[in-house]
C-alpha cells in the first residue's frame, strides 16, 4: 500500500526534523521513518473501519425506532438495503482488518458524534437515495455504492480530518493519499474470496522498503555534496537565504537521481517539484526544477551521470 509517493514525502518530513532537532542521530532517525509509514497503514485500515462503523450505526437507529413505544409502520418495516450491504458484509469479518482491530484495540466507539454526522450526510446524498430506490440487489451495485459514498462524503471532510489529526500527528498528511488506497481496495473486493478477501500489503515488496532506507541514508549521509552542487547552481542565491524546505527537498531529490539508475530523472523531478508545491512556497516548485535540472546537466557534462 505504501508506495514511494508517500515515501518520498515521509522521507522529506523526517529529514526536516532531523535538522531541527538538532540530535542527529540516524538510526533513531531511520525508526521514526518507518514507525512514521506503519501509521499510515494504521490510517488505512482504520479508513476501512469506517465504512463498517457507519453501518452499525445505521443498525441502531433502526433498532431504536423499532423500540420506539408507538412505533410508525415506516419505523417497523424499515428499508435495510444499506445495512445488508453485501460488500461491508464482506468486510466486516476479513481477517486481516480483524486482525488489525484486535492488534491495535482501535475503533470508531469513541467518535459516534462524528458517525451520526456522517451518516445524516451521507442519507442525504443523491447516490444514498438512486441506491436504497433501486431494483438492483447485485454485490458489484452494493459495492459501487460505497466507493461513490467514499468519494462524494469522506475523501474530502473537514470534520474527519481535523477528527483524525486530534488522534495523531502522523495523519497531518497523509489522508489524501491513503484515500486512493481505500478506493482501490473497494475495487478489488471479490465476494468469491469471503472473508480471506486480501487487503492491500504496508509494502509492495523488499524493494520498496529498501528505497526508503536507502533514500533516506542517502540524503543524510552524502548532504554535503549535494548541497555544493545546489550552491553551486545557485550563485546568485546565498544559500542561507533559499527556503531550508527547498534544500531539504532538492537534497533527497538529488540523492534519488544519484542512487537509483532505474529511476529516470524525469520522474523524480516531476515527484520532488509537486512535493514543493505542497509543502514549500509558491515559487519554490519553480525555483526548484530549475535549480535540479542545471545541477543533472551540469553532472552529465561531468560524467557522473549518465542514466536518461
Amino acid at each position: 500500500m505504501i508506495n514511494r509517493v508517500l515515501i518520498r514525502l515521509k522521507i522529506i518530513q523526517i529529514v526536516y526534523a532531523y535538522y531541527q532537532n538538532g540530535s542527529k542521530n540516524l538510526d533513531s532517525a531511520e525508526k521514526e521513518l518507518f514507525f512514521s509509514l506503519s501509521k499510515a497503514y494504521d490510517l488505512y485500515n482504520y479508513l476501512l473501519m469506517l465504512m463498517i462503523a457507519l453501518t452499525e450505526y445505521a443498525q441502531k437507529r433502526i433498532d431504536t425506532a423499532k423500540a420506539k413505544l408507538a412505533p410508525t409502520k415506516e419505523e417497523l418495516h424499515p428499508n435495510t438495503r444499506f445495512v445488508d450491504n453485501k460488500f461491508v458484509a464482506q468486510l466486516e469479518v476479513n481477517k486481516q482488518l480483524i486482525e488489525f482491530v484486535n492488534n491495535q484495540k482501535r475503533t470508531w466507539a469513541n467518535d459516534q458524534d462524528f458517525i451520526k454526522e456522517l451518516y445524516e450526510k451521507i442519507v442525504e446524498t443523491d447516490v444514498y437515495k438512486e441506491y436504497m430506490a433501486s431494483d438492483d440487489q447485485s454485490y458489484e451495485a452494493d459495492r459501487e455504492l460505497w466507493r461513490k459514498l467514499y468519494k462524494t462524503c469522506i475523501f474530502n471532510n473537514e470534520s474527519l480530518d481535523q477528527l483524525l489529526e486530534d488522534q495523531s500527528l502522523y495523519w497531518n498528511d497523509d489522508k489524501e493519499i491513503v484515500d486512493t488506497f481505500v478506493l482501490k481496495t473497494i475495487k478489488r473486493f471479490d465476494p468469491k474470496n469471503g472473508s480471506n478477501q486480501e487487503l492491500l500489503p504496508e509494502f509492495k515488496d523488499e524493494e520498496d522498503q529498501e528505497f526508503a532506507r536507502r533514500l533516506f541514508r542517502r540524503t543524510l549521509l552524502n548532504s554535503d555534496y549535494y548541497r555544493h552542487l545546489i550552491s553551486e547552481n545557485t550563485k546568485n542565491w546565498d544559500l542561507d537565504r533559499i527556503a531550508f524546505m527547498d534544500i531539504i527537498i532538492m537534497q533527497t531529490a538529488l540523492a534519488e537521481i544519484l542512487s537509483f539508475p532505474n529511476i529516470p530523472v524525469s520522474v523524480s523531478l516531476n515527484e520532488y517539484v509537486e512535493i514543493a508545491k505542497l509543502y514549500s512556497t509558491l515559487k519554490s516548485g519553480g525555483f526548484i526544477n530549475g535549480t535540479l535540472d542545471g545541477i543533472v546537466n551540469q553532472l552529465k557534462k561531468e560524467g557522473k551521470l549518465t542514466k536518461n
